[in-house]
């Protein structure tokens, strides 16, 4: 038995599940998501909370068993509480700003880069705080990412990231809030070093 497929799954308030076949719609408060599962998982609803099963012991069932479960789990709390991701960007004369529900980036590059929004996702820029401009000196803004479907998520926050990734020398660019990033001696440093 799988250590996680085989843990229920409680429903806050105001999240109901739908079952159409294989097919399962999550509603919820923020929103709703549908995702359609192997038939070989079940998935029980009762008294407020789900269960899944699985119809035998097959190794590959096995793994189907925890990710059904844990993808099961991730809807429900999208619906309900919703998911976010926090970028901060560093670095003298980056800029990002919002154009609509989309966001318009300058990173140093000869033109301007316009990131659209997918369906189902929400942007907002955030001026850093004292603690966070004592940390790093050229923090220009930070970006959250909002959504209910945590995959797309984590996604959309790491194309933006893969816009201008932290560079190993000052560390300018896109970096997760907590992210360490590891740096290189410079020339000069590394000349001193060796001489």
């Amino acid at each position: 038995m799988s250590r996680v497929g085989k843990v229920p799954i409680e429903f806050p308030d105001g999240v109901e599940l739908l079952q159409k076949g294989n097919t399962v719609i999550v509603k919820g408060a923020k929103g709703e998501l549908t995702k359609t599962f192997d038939a070989r998982i079940t998935i029980t609803v009762e008294n407020g909370s789900a269960t899944v099963t699985r119809a035998s012991d097959e190794k590959e069932e096995r793994a189907l068993h925890g990710l059904t479960r844990a993808l099961l789990f991730n809807m429900v709390q999208g619906v309900s509480s919703g998911y976010e991701k926090t970028l901060q960007l560093i670095g003298v004369g980056y800029s990002v700003e919002p154009k609509g529900k989309n966001l318009l980036l300058n990173l140093g590059y000869s033109h301007p880069i316009l990131f659209e929004s997918p369906e189902g996702i929400e942007f907002e820029i955030q001026k850093p705080e004292a603690h966070e401009k004592a940390e790093f000196r050229n923090m220009q803004s930070k970006v959250v990412i909002r959504g209910i479907d945590k995959q797309l998520v984590g996604q959309v926050s790491a194309d933006i990231k893969s816009l201008r990734p932290p560079e190993p020398y000052k560390g300018k660019g896109f970096r997760f809030v907590g992210e360490y990033v590891r740096k290189k001696a410079g020339k000069q440093v590394a000349t001193a070093i060796t001489a």
